[in-house]
């Protein structure tokens, strides 16, 4: 039990650099308050004391602003920051490594009974705000973007945002050996994000853009090879059709208008 409890102090100090001293995240933080209570309320929720873990879990939901229902299955290392409304449900089961930001809800999308809530795999962060709903399956490495709403299976070592969640990133192998080495300093990527991680909207959108381009330059060939032929027809004006980009921030929306002004001075 203390070598459990010793793992989960340090897991604060791996992933929260506001931690200090150990007396510190064993008197003041609610994440590691709520999992101790829920390593009670679970042993009792197995041994068929229901009531009995049932109220440890209130008692730890009014206490840290965390509920965790006894019958969830948490593995070690788990660590929930700043922790309040956080919401994991009965038949959810969370690997080793796992982080948890405020807000997140792992919960069901059916009354009925049975396997209703998300596993979660090794080393997966769930940014704040995030919802991810029913039986699904969580891949180890995976990262959640605050606020996403998970609602499918997400592979291991990717990376998902959005309403409904999508697919933005999925790590290679070189990748993944990348991040590993920034988790030996950092622990975790806070918040399931990522600083490179893409639009995928905007994403989708640039593709199909660049594609209309190369298909625009293969009907401009065409044309003149079968003009060289004697083929005849009336020239048509198209517009050029030159590079777009769509912005994806309010950064990169900033930094077109500030061009423009500055484009709009100097003809001033």
């Amino acid at each position: 039990m203390f070598d459990r409890l010793k793992e989960d102090i340090q897991s604060v100090f791996d992933r929260d650099p506001a931690a200090r001293t150990s007396f510190e995240v064993l008197t003041t933080y609610p994440g590691l308050h709520a999992v101790m209570a829920h390593r009670l309320a679970h042993g009792l929720w197995k041994r068929n004391f229901k009531w009995l873990g049932r109220a440890v879990s209130n008692l730890a939901r009014w206490l840290t602003g965390i509920e965790i229902h006894p019958g969830a299955t948490i593995g070690r290392r788990f660590f929930i920051d700043h922790g309040m409304g956080v919401v994991i449900g009965e038949t959810a089961v969370i690997g080793d490594d796992c982080t948890l930001y405020h807000g997140v809800t792992l919960g069901g999308t059916t009354w009925e009974k049975g396997k209703r809530h998300p596993t979660l795999g090794n080393d997966v962060v769930v940014g704040a705000g995030a919802k991810v709903l029913g039986p699904i399956k969580i891949g180890d490495g995976a990262r959640i973007g605050s606020n996403a709403v998970v609602v499918k299976p997400v592979p291991a070592n990717a990376t998902v945002v959005g309403i409904p969640g999508r697919l933005v990133e999925r790590r290679t192998a070189k990748d993944k050996a990348h991040r590993e080495k920034l988790a030996r300093k950092m622990g975790f990527d806070a918040y399931g994000a990522t600083q490179d991680a893409p639009d995928p909207v905007a994403n989708a959108i640039n593709c199909m853009l660049d594609h209309v381009h190369v298909l625009e330059s293969k009907m401009s060939r065409m044309c003149e090879v079968l003009k060289s032929m004697g083929y005849t027809d009336e020239d048509v004006e198209l517009p050029e059709l030159t590079s777009c980009e769509i912005v994806s921030t309010a950064e990169e929306l900033h930094k077109l208008d500030g061009g423009e002004d500055e484009k709009e001075a100097d003809e001033r």
